[in-house]
C-alpha cells in the first residue's frame, strides 16, 4: 500500500515515515502543501496522512483541491490544534479521520488500517478474505485457521493489496506501484516470483493469473 505523508517538521515527518515503512507501507514525502497537492493529483495513493500547518498552501485547501477534482483517494489529518471547529472543517471538506499531536504511532497505524478497510468495504478487526487471515502488526498469514505463517517484507505488502482488492484483476504495473518502492523497483520476472512464494503459503486456487491482464486474488465460480 502507497501512502502519501504531507508533513512540513522533519524531526516530526522522517520518524513518521520510518514507522509506516516498518508496519510495510510504502511512502512517499512532501514538506509543503504545494508539492503535496500536486503528488496527490498525480500519483496514485491508498491513502494521505496530511498535515494541516503546512507552508505555501494549507493543509485544507490541498484537501479541498483534491475533493473538488474528484479524488476520493481516504485522508488522515494531523493537526497540533485540537480546536473542535477544526476537526468540523475537516470533515466538511473531506477528511476521512482526523488526528491530534501529539499521538502514539500505533494509534495513527491503526486508524490507517480501519481507514483502508472501511474504504474496501471490509468491516472486521483483522483483515480475513476467503478464509486467509492477515495479521497486520505480527505481518504474518494464516491459513483456514492453520499455524501463523511469517511473511516478508515484500509479500506482506503484496498479499495485503490482493486482500483488500480481492475480486479485482491487478496489471502487474498496478502491484508494483503499491509494493515497491521506487528504489527497489523490480524487473517483470521478480513479481511472478513473489507471486509463487505466496502461492505456496495461501493456495494455489487463491490467486489466479490473468494472461495478458494481470492476477486476480479470489475463489473462481
Amino acid at each position: 500500500m502507497r501512502v502519501l505523508l504531507i508533513e512540513d517538521d522533519p524531526a516530526f515527518s522522517v520518524p513518521l515515515a520510518a514507522d509506516l515503512r516498518g508496519a510495510g507501507y510504502i511512502v512517499d514525502t512532501a514538506a509543503d502543501g504545494e508539492q503535496g497537492e500536486f503528488l496527490g493529483a498525480v500519483e496514485q495513493y491508498d491513502a494521505a496522512i496530511l498535515d494541516l500547518g503546512l507552508p505555501k498552501l494549507a493543509g485544507l485547501d490541498v484537501l479541498k483541491c483534491w475533493r473538488d477534482a474528484g479524488n476520493a483517494m481516504p485522508v488522515i489529518v494531523l493537526t497540533a490544534r485540537d480546536a473542535w471547529h477544526e476537526k468540523v472543517d475537516g470533515f466538511k471538506t473531506g477528511a476521512d479521520d482526523y488526528v491530534c499531536k501529539p499521538f502514539h504511532t500505533q494509534e495513527l497505524l491503526a486508524r490507517l488500517q480501519a481507514v483502508l478497510k472501511r474504504v474496501h468495504h471490509l468491516n472486521q478487526t483483522k483483515l480475513n478474505v476467503f478464509g486467509v487471515e492477515l495479521d497486520e502488526d505480527e505481518q504474518t498469514a494464516t491459513v483456514a485457521g492453520g499455524e501463523a505463517q511469517p511473511l516478508t517484507a515484500i509479500e506482506f505488502r503484496l498479499l495485503r493489496y490482493f486482500m483488500l482488492n480481492a475480486g479485482k484483476v491487478l496489471s502487474k504495473a498496478q502491484l508494483g506501484e503499491h509494493v515497491y518502492s521506487e528504489s527497489a523497483e523490480p524487473d517483470s520476472n521478480v513479481l511472478e516470483v513473489y507471486v509463487k512464494r505466496l502461492r505456496k503459503i495461501v493456495g494455489n486456487d487463491l490467486i489466479h493469473t490473468r494472461r495478458g491482464q494481470g492476477y486476480l486474488f479470489g475463489v473462481k465460480p
